[in-house]
């Protein structure tokens, strides 16, 4: 259930930003340290591996979908809600970036946080989910079995 919402979130706010709020800007400040922006992301996370090969976003996509079956493997075989609901984060993150590769050759990232010279690079709703999910999978590994032992 968690997947599916964050590929339904993910993909309306990107919606949201093509259409509604980035025609035709492409950077829209919003606070001193956050502006909206339209950045496409051909390559991975802050666009490593960027390519302009056509067919780079068939395999990217392809190894995120092969991914994203693993994890969903694995969720199948989850008992306790915190890391059902990390693998469900990261799983629909991952699912709403291949989405945005097979309809465009790239992700669309938009969030973008600055300050004073510095920024982090621009992210998305699918971005910060697959964070979330591996925060919350970290949390797990880490303290699950205290929690499980008492």
């Amino acid at each position: 259930m968690g997947a599916v919402l964050v590929i339904v979130l993910d993909q309306i706010s990107k919606w949201v930003i093509l259409t509604q709020v980035m025609d035709p800007p492409t950077t829209l400040p919003i606070l001193p340290i956050f502006d909206l922006v339209l950045a496409w992301n051909r390559g991975v996370s802050f666009s490593m591996f960027s390519s302009d090969a056509a067919h780079a976003p068939y395999l990217l996509a392809g190894f995120a979908v092969l991914v994203a079956a693993l994890l969903g493997f694995l969720l199948s075989r989850v008992k306790t809600p915190l890391p059902a609901w990390g693998l469900g984060l990261v799983i629909g993150g991952a699912l709403g970036n291949v989405i945005d590769r097979l309809r465009f050759g790239a992700v669309i990232d938009f969030l973008y946080f600055h300050y004073a010279g510095w920024g982090w690079p621009a992210f998305n709703v699918a971005d910060s989910a697959i964070t979330v999910g591996v925060g919350l999978l970290l949390i797990d590994g880490l303290f699950g079995k205290v929690r499980a032992a008492k």
